[in-house]
């Protein structure tokens, strides 16, 4: 450099806190440029039909939207929908065999417990359903339980974690953010990924659950709420007209942009920017989307609306559906909060638990899938119920009846037009314990998620280097059978 050029003295060096920022985002950028080429933001949906070449990642759709019920606390796969009648034969016995662990917070393991529940074979296919279920019943052939399931803790937090993220560690994705980045919005005025919690509290890990981790922060679920306002401060203060507060947004996007030309581009900027204009347009389509009480009363009254205990999830329910028909990619209702009384997490009394929380979604979850069917969004549509992990075959000291922890084996169901009904994939030991066939981690159930809706799981995870599922050890794999061919 010359005496003369003062080009690099004029220069504004970068804050410490600039340049750790951007040598972070160098490095995603760099793992990521392939995912980030283009506004994927504004990604258009590929059907299976549709003969253009796809990137790397995606796949022939079969789907293009998920609804995912998530029954927080862990519910018991041997009082659901994993019967085992030789259960009864060593009721009372100590269990004896390799398991290790299987009890928690330093419990002791209590004896072997058969289910106090009747299971029924239902529909054609006499798919047996315990009777905590009699709506959801009614759709046996259309239900394909997966009782081979397994993750790898059994603690509620990292469980949680895991089966919305793929690990047991927070800062990655969810698996609702996958979707928002590898697919984009169908309404630009609604969120892709919602998020609707239970009024008494949200689960264990909290706002990791749907966050976008390592993904710009514009991926992450919205949480919306079954009433009015569905989002908090929704409303314009007093004195603030929709035409001033379009000119401060304008205002605060132009100096951003500006902020960004003079310091190189900021991934949080960017997405503050687009959620404050998302903001702006949500006053307008989320009071629309959540007007549950213009639907007819025979619909409201199907979903158990204005009644006990389904009127909160029936409403979730409902409102999932109309935010479907408007655009929504990704809906995750949680049922249960965080703590033993008020989740699905049976360490008192297993049956009464869950026939509480059973009473709650029962109904709703039944209405749902039936107008999903008479309103054509069926075929487009997957659904997915379960918890985190299931509940041991051995009495759980804490209370009567009650059930521990186990990551070993439980069950989760899909349903929905490309989804295989009326059968029961995989299977536990004859005490309910441990996958013995077919095993599937929650990795493959997120690979298969993922391929419903046309994204190939591993090259879309091996983006990320951290991800333990799939990755160098372990491939997850699409779980065979699920998809009607």
């Amino acid at each position: 450099m010359s005496p003369g050029d003062d080009t690099e003295c004029t220069r504004r060096h970068p804050s410490r806190r600039e340049f750790f920022g951007q040598f972070g985002y160098g490095l995603g950028s760099i793992a990521l440029a392939d995912l980030l080429s283009g506004d994927l933001g504004l990604a258009t949906s590929v059907s299976a039909e549709d003969s253009s070449p796809l990137p790397a990642w995606r796949v022939p759709q079969k789907a293009t939207r998920i609804v995912y019920f998530f029954m927080s606390g862990g519910p018991s796969q041997l009082d659901t929908f994993d019967p085992k009648p030789e259960l009864s034969k060593f009721e009372g016995k100590t269990y004896s065999g390799d398991v290790k662990q299987i009890g928690t917070l330093g419990r002791r393991v209590g004896r072997l417990t058969p289910s106090p529940l009747k299971f029924e074979k239902r529909g054609k296919s006499g798919l047996e359903i315990s009777e905590l279920f009699p709506q959801l019943a009614i759709h046996a052939d259309d239900l394909c339980v997966i009782r081979s399931m397994f993750t790898d803790s059994s603690a509620h937090g990292s469980a949680c974690l895991e089966m919305n993220t793929g690990s047991s560690r927070i800062g990655n994705p969810s698996i609702g953010s996958w979707t928002n980045l590898g697919l984009g919005s169908l309404n630009e005025n609604l969120p892709p990924f919602v998020v609707m919690l239970d009024p008494r509290g949200g689960p264990s890990s909290g706002a990791s659950n749907w966050g976008s981790g390592f993904l710009s922060p514009e991926h992450q679920g919205l949480i919306f709420r079954e009433q009015m306002p569905p989002l908090r401060d929704l409303a314009n203060p007093p004195g603030v007209t929709d035409e001033s507060q379009k000119r401060v947004i304008d205002l605060i996007k132009d100096l951003n942009q500006e902020h960004g030309v003079a310091v190189g581009v900021n991934h949080e900027i960017v997405a503050r920017i687009k959620s404050y204009e998302l903001a702006y347009r949500l006053q307008h389509s989320a009071v629309e989307s959540v007007g549950i009480d213009q639907e007819p009363e025979a619909i409201k009254s199907r979903y158990g609306i204005g009644k006990s205990p389904t009127n909160i999830f029936g409403r979730q329910c409902l409102l999932a559906r109309r935010l479907l028909e408007r655009g929504v990619r990704y809906i995750q209702i949680y049922s249960g909060a965080a703590g033993l009384e008020d989740s699905w997490d049976g360490h008192t009394d297993c049956a009464a638990n869950h026939r509480a929380r059973a009473s709650e979604t029962d109904l709703p979850i039944a209405a749902f899938l039936q107008d999903l069917k008479d309103r054509g969004l069926w075929k487009d549509t997957v659904v997915v119920w379960g918890g985190e992990f299931g509940r041991t075959p051995t009495f759980d000291p804490l209370g009567k009846g009650g059930r521990d922890h186990n990551r070993h084996g439980f069950s989760v169901w899909l349903a929905g037009g490309c989804i295989k009904g009326g059968q029961a994939i995989g299977k536990t030991d004859e005490i309910g314990l441990v996958s013995v066939e077919e095993r599937h981690h929650v990795g493959d159930l997120h690979a298969t998620l993922l391929d419903a809706i046309g994204l190939d799981a591993y090259k879309l995870f091996r983006q990320d280097p951290r991800r333990p599922s799939p990755g160098s050890e372990r491939r997850s794999q699409i779980i065979s059978g699920v998809f009607k061919r």
